[in-house]
């Protein structure tokens, strides 16, 4: 009984491939032909696999903390944090520098309002 699996890259879709040494943990690399890129089947560290910056940025446009971005997706903060920070000057969703500075400069106005009714208290003695 043979298994055969074809082995595909993940950025172009193409299936031509050489393969690329190893990596320090023994895995198998290849190189993809068409695109020139390189990547492994399997990463030991699941930071590496693919789309997970996508799902960083993903969950922190949600309003998800780092430790629990790290959490969910099983990968350290240090790692979630260093994503964030390459891509706060590439990310349309994030401020840039120059639009950060307007709304700064923004003036606002904030008023605070009350109203008083009247309150009766009874402090140790009826009659008051």
């Amino acid at each position: 009984m043979i298994h055969t699996t074809e082995i595909l890259c993940p950025h172009c879709k193409g299936n031509n491939l050489q393969k690329n040494g190893k990596s320090i943990t023994g895995t198998q690399r290849w190189r993809c032909k068409a695109c020139k890129k390189y990547f492994q089947q399997e990463y030991r560290y699941n930071a590496y696999t693919q789309g997970i910056k996508e799902r960083i940025i993903e969950l922190t446009l949600n309003s998800s903390g780092v430790r629990d971005i790290g959490r969910a997706l099983k990968i350290n903060k240090n790692t979630v944090v260093a994503v964030l920070k390459k891509t706060l000057k590439t990310n349309h969703y994030f401020p840039t520098e120059e639009e950060s500075k307007r709304l700064n400069a923004l003036e606002v106005e904030i008023r605070f309002e009350s109203e008083a009714d009247e309150f009766w208290s009874f402090v140790r003695k009826k009659s008051n």
